[in-house]
Order: C-alpha cells, then sequence, then structure tokens
C-alpha cells in the first residue's frame, strides 16, 4: 500500500492541480456568464422601466385620444346642427330679402307717385287762380253793372237784382277758391314732406337692397365655410375612431411585450442566482483542491495575502497596545459620509491610523508580480478605509473618473467585497468582474485572507491579480 500510494502520489498530485485549474476555468467562465446575465438583467430592469413609462404614456395617450373622440364627435355634431341653423337662417335672410325688396319698388314707387300728386296739385292751383281771377272780374262787373242799373231808374231795377246776384256768386266763388287755395296749399306741403321722406326712404331702400345681396353673398361664404367644416369634423371624427383603435392596439401591444421582457426578466434573474451558486461552487471546490495541495498557481500569491494579513493585524494590535487608537474605535462601524462625494465616499475612527500606517506596507506588494493590480485591507463590511495610491486621488466632478480613480474610503459591499471582509476561512479565492467605471469590467482574481485583532474578526486582505 505503502509502496502504492508512493507510486501514485504524483499523479493525485497532477490530477489535484488540474482540478484547481478546472475550477479556475469554471470560475472565470462562469463569472463572465454571470456579468453577461447581470448586464442583461440591468437592460431588461432599465427596458421595463421605459415600458413602464411607455404604459403610462400609451395609458394617457388612450384617455387623451377617449376625450378627444367624443371632443371630435360633439364638434362634428355641432357642425351638423350649425350647418342646419345656417341653412334655416338663409331661408329667412333670402325671405327677408325679397320682403325688403318689395318694400323698397313700394318706397320708390310712393316718390314717383308722389311727384305726379305735385303736378295734379299745381294744377289744381293753376285753375283755381283762374277761376279766383275770374270771379273777381265777375265780382267788378256786378258792381258795374248795379251802378249801370241805378242810373237807369225803373228800367234797370232788375238788371240790378240780377247783378246783386252775379255779385253774391262771385263772392262765393272767390270764398271758394281762396279754401280751395288754402286746401291745396296744405296738401302741397304734406306732400312735400312725403316726398322728402319717400326721397330718403328710397335711399335707404336702396342701401337695404345692397346689404342684402352682400349679406347674400356672406351667409353663402359662411355656408361654405360651415359645410367644409363639417365635411373636415366628419373626417376628423372618422380619424379619431381609428387614432382610438390604433392606440388600443399599442396598449395591448405594450402589455404583451412587457409580460414578455418580465418573463425573460425573471428567467434571467434565475439564470444569474444559479450562476452565482455555481460560481460559489467553483470556488469551493478551488478552495478544497488547493487544502489538498493542488495549489497550483495560485499557490505563491496565497502564502502573499496571508503573510500580508498577519502583519496588519500585527500593525493593528500594536497601535492599540500602544494606546493610539481604542479597541472600540478600531471595531467602528460609525460610517460617516463624506459630503460632495460621487460615488460616496465614507470616513470611520480608524481612517487615520490606516492611512499612517498602510500605504508602507501596501505599496511595496504592487511591484512583487506584474499581475497584481491592487492590494489593501477592508473590515468585514467591505469597507476599504485606505487603498493604493493609484487608486486615491482626490474626487472630481466626473463620477466615472472617480469610480476608476478615487476608490478609498468606500464600502465595496458587493457580492466579491462582502465575501472577502466577512470570509474567516484561511483563505478565500474569488474569480470576479472589477468594476472600473463607465460600464468598463475586468476579469480578474480575487484573493483574501481574514485579520484577526486579539481573537476578533476585523476583516480581511483583499489582493486582486489578472489571470
Amino acid at each position: 500500500m505503502t509502496e502504492h500510494s508512493q507510486l501514485n502520489a504524483p499523479d493525485a498530485g497532477q490530477e489535484l492541480k488540474q482540478l484547481t485549474e478546472a475550477a479556475t476555468g469554471l470560475g472565470q467562465e462562469t463569472v463572465d456568464i454571470g456579468g453577461f446575465l447581470e448586464d442583461l438583467d440591468d437592460r431588461c430592469k432599465a427596458q421595463l422601466t421605459q415600458l413602464a413609462g411607455v404604459r403610462r404614456n400609451t395609458t394617457n395617450l388612450a384617455t387623451s385620444s377617449e376625450t378627444m373622440q367624443h371632443s371630435v364627435h360633439r364638434m362634428a355634431q355641432t357642425a351638423d346642427q350649425a350647418l342646419e341653423q345656417m341653412q334655416s337662417s338663409m331661408s329667412y335672410v333670402a325671405e327677408t330679402g325679397q320682403k325688403s325688396q318689395s318694400l323698397a319698388q313700394w318706397v320708390r314707387a310712393v316718390h314717383q307717385e308722389s311727384a305726379t300728386v305735385e303736378e295734379l296739385l299745381q294744377g289744381v292751383r293753376n285753375s283755381n287762380t283762374m277761376i279766383s281771377d275770374i270771379a273777381s272780374q265777375v265780382h267788378i262787373l256786378a258792381i258795374n253793372a248795379k251802378v249801370e242799373a241805378a242810373r237807369a231808374g225803373q228800367a234797370g231795377k232788375g238788371f240790378s237784382i240780377v247783378a246783386d246776384s252775379v255779385k253774391e256768386l262771385s263772392q262765393k266763388t272767390a270764398d271758394a277758391a281762396e279754401t280751395i287755395q288754402k286746401t291745396v296749399a296744405q296738401l302741397s306741403e304734406w306732400m312735400a314732406r312725403l316726398n322728402h321722406g319717400a326721397q330718403q326712404n328710397a335711399k335707404e331702400a336702396d342701401d337695404v337692397m345692397e346689404r342684402s345681396g352682400r349679406t347674400d353673398h356672406v351667409m353663402a361664404q359662411i355656408q361654405t365655410g360651415i359645410s367644409e367644416l363639417q365635411s373636415g369634423a366628419h373626417t376628423l371624427s372618422n380619424e379619431a375612431d381609428k387614432a382610438r383603435q390604433d392606440v388600443d392596439q399599442t396598449q395591448d401591444a405594450v402589455g404583451l411585450i412587457s409580460d414578455s421582457i418580465t418573463r425573460v426578466a425573471s428567467g434571467v434573474d434565475e439564470a444569474s442566482r444559479r450562476c452565482h451558486v455555481l460560481v460559489d461552487t467553483s470556488e469551493a471546490i478551488m478552495q478544497h483542491a488547493v487544502a489538498l495541495g493542488g495549489d497550483g498557481e495560485d499557490s505563491t500569491m496565497i502564502a502573499l495575502v496571508q503573510d500580508m494579513a498577519g502583519r496588519v493585524a500585527t500593525i493593528f494590535e500594536r497601535a492599540i497596545s500602544q494606546g493610539h487608537i481604542s479597541e472600540r474605535d478600531m471595531f467602528s462601524e460609525d460610517y460617516r459620509l463624506i459630503a460632495g462625494t460621487d460615488p460616496q465616499q465614507v470616513m470611520t475612527p480608524f481612517v487615520a491610523l490606516t492611512d499612517r500606517a498602510l500605504p508602507a506596507l501596501q505599496e511595496p506588494v504592487l511591484d512583487l508580480d506584474p499581475r497584481i493590480v491592487f492590494c489593501a485591507a477592508v473590515d468585514r463590511n467591505g469597507f476599504l478605509p485606505t487603498h493604493n495610491k493609484q487608486f486615491s486621488h482626490p474626487q472630481g466632478n466626473d463620477p466615472v473618473e472617480n469610480a476608476a480613480k478615487s476608490r478609498n474610503r468606500r464600502i465595496f459591499d458587493d457580492r466579491v467585497g462582502l465575501k472577502s471582509g466577512r470570509n474567516t476561512k484561511p483563505f478565500l479565492l474569488q474569480v470576479y468582474r472589477r468594476d472600473m467605471g463607465g460600464g468598463n469590467f475586468v476579469l480578474m482574481k480575487d484573493l483574501s485572507a481574514p485579520i484577526h485583532i486579539r481573537g476578533r474578526h476585523w476583516g480581511g486582505f483583499r489582493m486582486g491579480y489578472k489571470f
């Protein structure tokens, strides 16, 4: 058995080495797939957020479309009613125009007849003047006859009686002529006023006729406009109905897309969760393989990170023993936000100690192997107080640049960061995508060893290096 075991020991070591490498490769591929799934999950969530907005917008659009549809229908009905009323008004206006035309013609006829009457009255005046003159002459003749009859004596007595009768008759004729003259004068004055009024009415009648013509033209234009409005309103109503149907179909389509993406997101979440389980499994296999002697290419790094964790623990314990910091402050979780930082940075009571003591210990590690990208101590919550100098620049106005160059005083509470800070096993080797900001990721190994201070677990020493 001993000889057989000795013969197969190299083979077992080789198998463990291959197992370690296979576990590392599995972790690498799984993390890469997990990263892709995380990105896909983020995109799905972003799309769901956008679709939620689209859904709200389509709902609002549907409400607005329904309101518009009702408004357009009412507008079409109003246009129908307006056209009907307009047609009725046109008939009334046409009837009124005809009556106005008849009235204007009557007024003009009155004006013309008044002139004729005035001519007749003038004839009456002329005749009456002649009668008056004749009556006057007869009256004079009667007086003369009366005088001659008196001279004739008894022989002219009969003639005298006739002269008196003629005189009386001429006087009555003169009185009648005077009365007729006065009456004719009054009639003439009344006819003058009537004629003047008729002239004004005739002008106004002409204006009424002209305006009536213009009104007919305007009313015809209004009727044409309302007819076009009616046609447009019905066309718009039909289009509004179609738009409402399109909006309803869009709502249904958005709902189907949202449901589909929700199912995809759920599947991505499940796949991502299983990837995390697979990563944990590959890391556990790698841990066990290394523990059995299959350390392979990471053995040197494991020894280095464990040594660094022990040296950091010694520095912290010495600081407590010498009174530079209390044990309570060393384990403080009083994370105080630093105002105006993006990404957010925080401070704790032990930052002053780590800033003073750790750079001299951490910086030389970066020169030991070109694959090493960073190394730093983190507490059990993933808080990294003092980083390497190249990652400890003061923050500026660009959050993306800050995420890459100002990584100190930040809490890395992602899966890798928390596991590194809370691991209590001799070491923890993880494969992960390091977020460099701006959507840039680098696939790396994260190796950590626990830091214990006076028997209490404080955190871990992390070291990130390339494949």
